[in-house]
């Protein structure tokens, strides 16, 4: 999903693997050194497949998919106007731009790209999806990337026919206005087109149900989809007219595998490339044929607390719900539980204990001696909880509410195939019952993962706290997460101070272009966060990609995998 966070990163990996000279000695023949070299060369053809841990929800379009499943399968056939480089800086893609005062954008297209539907890409594609998002029937989560057009608020409200701030000069070339200047105008701008001749006669809101979506999706990437096995798997071709040159695959197979099959679908050759979970590291690092890669991400789970709801009508969170609002109750809950040997038994210690909603790889992280890092300590928890007045009055062996009343909490958590699922969330349900907060699993047992975000999003009341994974983007900016007006805020947490420290650190007025000053903001942010504590950060993960040592080209990074026009396989299979 595209998010508004992050800038530069430290930590990059960079995967070139090509295959080596064949056996032998040094007397090869002219005929055999020749076609040894041959082989370190790009070849065409043969099919690789990808697998997804978990089943895709099948909104392939980047203006309506909400799991990040779906996002994997897009990024093979359908990519954005403005790309990123190894150190996640805005780069020239498709389109270039020029900005003399960060409101005002004037943005070029390459001529002759081309959609899979042989439709030229133009301007109006893009403007296109950025009406869609901002129309008023749009039901997807993107209107904050729209928001700040001008006109756009008047276009979403219904009160105008487009949206004044874009102006089209031609097909290849157009303006877009901000209605203030921002550092972050340009990474928090929708840069993903939609094909308008493809969803033509398609109202706005069927659009996410239409088979422009679902079965027949068209995109500007190097593959173009083929066939869909709904839940199952997305087989893609090669796209010859990709706009970066022809594509070597042939064929790539998005395929759902079990996560518990991890180890032998590798092995087996089943599955090419899969992002590895922490709990298969060791059987995936002793395959022979297989090429195992670590890299800090930009992932990190969370435990969030539910304070209030979304109010649908004023886009907004509304913070009024009493249950979790005194702060030793929450501090209380986080010295409870033990941190770094949960990391150490759910994911091999592949991860890093953090105290702050804001990865470690960030360049706004707040350092460790700036934070208050809450040690595991149920001692103090159980004191922190006397102190707050949450006592057990009837003697049961679990604490009631300061005013007598009975108290428990309903811990939601998704279901998968993962096989740490389970026992990771019951460990947290245990530690918060071992010092006398009742704790039970929200509907009774592990919330389906096709459905628990959406359950979420519609603040279902007994989802009272929540275990979360956010991956994060390429502007450090949290507010599309943590803001007022996120819909993805699903703690409902406000706070003036939590406002205007978001709305400052993009105030050209107030950082300029001083990175540091805007860091000094960040950091205040973070520490705010972790005083208050409306959510419980957890880890920070490393990334695990198991690779088939016959797929070269790959380039890994911090965000994922990329390149897929230069991936290539040496048995031509």
């Amino acid at each position: 999903m595209k998010k508004s966070l992050l800038s530069v990163i430290s930590l990059l990996l960079v995967m070139s693997l090509f295959l080596a000279a064949c056996g032998g000695n040094d007397s090869k023949s002219g005929e055999e050194k020749e076609s040894a070299e041959k082989t370190t060369e790009p070849q065409q053809g043969g099919k690789v497949t990808y697998a997804l841990g978990g089943e895709f929800q099948g909104l392939l379009e980047w203006a309506f998919y909400e799991e990040a499943s779906d996002s994997e399968i897009i990024q093979f056939f359908n990519e954005s106007l403005i790309q990123t480089d190894d150190n996640l800086n805005y780069i020239p893609g498709i389109a270039s731009w020029e900005t003399e005062d960060n409101q005002h954008y004037t943005f070029t297209f390459k001529e002759g790209v081309k959609w899979h539907n042989g439709e030229e890409l133009t301007v109006n594609d893009w403007v296109f999806a950025l009406e869609t998002i901002a129309h008023p029937d749009y039901t997807g989560p993107r209107y904050v990337n729209v928001k700040d057009i001008v006109g756009a608020p008047e276009f979403h409200d219904g009160k105008a026919e487009s949206i004044s701030g874009i102006k089209v000069i031609d097909d290849y070339n157009i303006e877009i206005t901000f209605d203030k200047a921002r550092v972050n105008n340009l990474e928090n701008l929708w840069t993903y087109p939609m094909p308008e001749k493809h969803f033509e006669g398609v109202a706005v809101k069927d659009m996410a149900s239409s088979p422009q979506v679902r079965q027949n999706p068209v995109g500007l990437g190097p593959f173009k989809v083929k066939n869909i096995v709904q839940g199952e798997s997305v087989e893609m071709e090669r796209f010859d007219d990709y706009y970066q040159g022809k594509p070597n695959l042939d064929t790539v197979v998005v395929k759902v595998i079990d996560a518990a099959l991890t180890s032998g679908v590798l092995q087996s050759g089943e599955v090419d490339v899969m992002s590895v979970h922490a709990s298969n590291y060791e059987q995936v690092a002793a395959l022979d044929n297989v090429n195992l890669e670590k890299v800090l991400g930009l992932s990190y789970s969370y435990i969030g607390f539910k304070f209030g709801h979304w109010d649908a009508e004023k886009e907004q969170n509304v913070m009024d719900n009493e249950k979790f609002q005194n702060l030793q109750l929450r501090q209380a809950l986080v010295h409870a539980l033990n941190r770094e040997e949960w990391i150490k038994g759910f994911f091999n210690g592949l991860g890093e204990v953090v105290d702050t909603p804001v990865p470690s790889a960030h360049w706004i992280a707040a350092d460790k001696e700036d934070l208050t890092h809450y040690e595991y300590d149920p001692e103090k928890a159980k004191t922190l909880l006397d102190e707050a007045g949450y006592k057990d009055v009837d003697g049961d062996g679990f604490r009631e509410d300061p005013n007598g009343e009975q108290f428990s909490i309903q811990f939601a958590h998704y279901a998968g195939s993962n096989p740490t699922f389970e026992p990771r969330a019951k460990y947290i349900v245990q530690a918060w019952n071992e010092v006398g907060i009742k704790t039970e699993f929200a509907k009774g047992a592990l919330i389906d993962g096709t459905l628990y975000y959406d359950m979420l999003e519609k603040d279902d009341k007994d989802m009272e706290v929540h275990f979360g994974t956010w991956g994060t983007g390429t502007d450090p900016d949290p507010s599309g997460l943590w803001g007022r007006d996120a819909i993805w805020n699903f703690t409902r947490w406000t706070d003036d101070k939590n406002d205007q420290l978001l709305e400052d650190a993009l105030d050209v007025s107030i950082v300029g272009s001083d990175q540091e000053k805007r860091k000094e903001l960040y950091v205040e942010w973070q520490q705010l966060w972790n005083e208050q504590l409306p959510i419980i950060p957890i880890v920070e993960y490393y990334d695990l990609w198991g690779m088939n040592k016959r797929v070269q080209g790959v380039h890994v990074s911090a965000p994922g995998l990329s390149d897929f026009h230069k991936w290539y396989v040496t048995d031509g299979k």
